[in-house]
């Protein structure tokens, strides 16, 4: 049922603004988190439709908001009546759910790690894993209590020109903040996993005042310092979202200083990774030393050229 549809039915039925039309997936799609629903629902065990709406004095419950008049929960409130629920049906949408309200607060880890007095917050991410040429970046950044950076989130999700604002705005508002850089010699000799958690305690350690904290993008680290590692940290950790931006920067500014020496191979709008055209390249220039030989398409150029 179409949003439009779901208001048109709602103004129908003699519902007084004054209660509660508790239903999560109407909440849901009214919040433009889904753009339709076949049905409205208290719970994901109690479907009913419009004709057997069930409503609830807005005085007897928590956090809602109006909308056309109509009274509805919040989307924390939706969130709840399904993890409540626990149908299995529900698990994406929860996760969606749950990933959507960390983004509205990407606080909310630094704010717990402060109420226990920890002030020195290390965020931690790196950028790098898939492209067939070039190091893996790290960054750890440590922010202030009082840092704000409107629009600032994982690094992917910004613009080149945003991207570029912020990494100097980072810099200048940090505590302190490294990078860690990994070749690819050194990725085909340990693995990209191992080399990813190499350059991330690099960036760590490059930093001039260590966290005593470190939140990582759900990334275990073996060091003598306390970590949490987030699913997703990157979008629900501002730190992370931070050490995200410098990452990224700091190596899409080396593969375009690549681009310059080696420009057939496209680099600074492929940064690496393995397109179109990077792969014909590779087939009619050959390989570089920055080309990481253990990864599929390069490992099968050397192969097809062994003397």
């Amino acid at each position: 049922m179409k949003k439009k549809e779901i208001f048109q039915l709602l103004k129908s039925l003699p519902i007084s603004p004054s209660q509660f039309v508790v239903i999560g997936d109407s909440s849901i799609v009214c919040h433009g988190l889904k753009r339709e629903c076949d049905y409205l629902e208290i719970n994901s065990l109690v479907p009913f439709t419009f004709e057997n709406v069930v409503t609830y004095d807005t005085d007897s419950l928590g956090e809602y908001e109006i909308i056309d008049d109509f009274f509805f929960s919040s989307i924390k409130d939706c969130l709840e009546v399904k993890k409540l629920a626990n149908n299995i049906n529900d698990k994406v949408l929860i996760k969606k759910l749950e990933l959507y309200l960390s983004s509205l607060d990407n606080y909310q880890y630094e704010r717990v790690l402060r109420k226990n007095g920890v002030t020195l917050i290390g965020g931690v991410d790196e950028v790098g894993r898939g492209p067939l040429v070039g190091p893996v970046v790290a960054a750890c950044c440590i922010l202030p209590e009082k840092f704000q950076l409107d629009g600032l989130t994982d690094s992917k999700k910004l613009s080149e020109k945003k991207r570029d604002y912020f990494f100097e705005e980072i810099k200048k508002q940090a505590i302190s903040y490294g990078i860690g850089i990994v070749s690819a010699e050194r990725i085909d000799e340990i693995n990209i996993y191992q080399a990813t958690k190499e350059a991330m305690i690099q960036a760590i350690y490059n930093c001039n005042v260590l966290p005593e904290h470190v939140l990582t993008d759900a990334m275990k680290l073996d060091i003598d310092i306390p970590i949490t590692p987030i699913v997703k940290g990157d979008l629900k950790s501002i730190t992370i979202s931070a050490a995200s931006v410098l990452a990224k920067v700091t190596r899409d500014r080396m593969m375009m200083e690549l681009d310059k020496k080696y420009p057939m191979y496209d680099f600074k709008n492929n940064v690496g990774y393995p397109t179109k055209k990077h792969l014909e390249a590779i087939k009619e220039y050959g390989i570089l030393s920055e080309h990481r030989k253990s990864y599929g398409p390069v490992a099968k150029y050397l192969e097809n050229h062994k003397k």
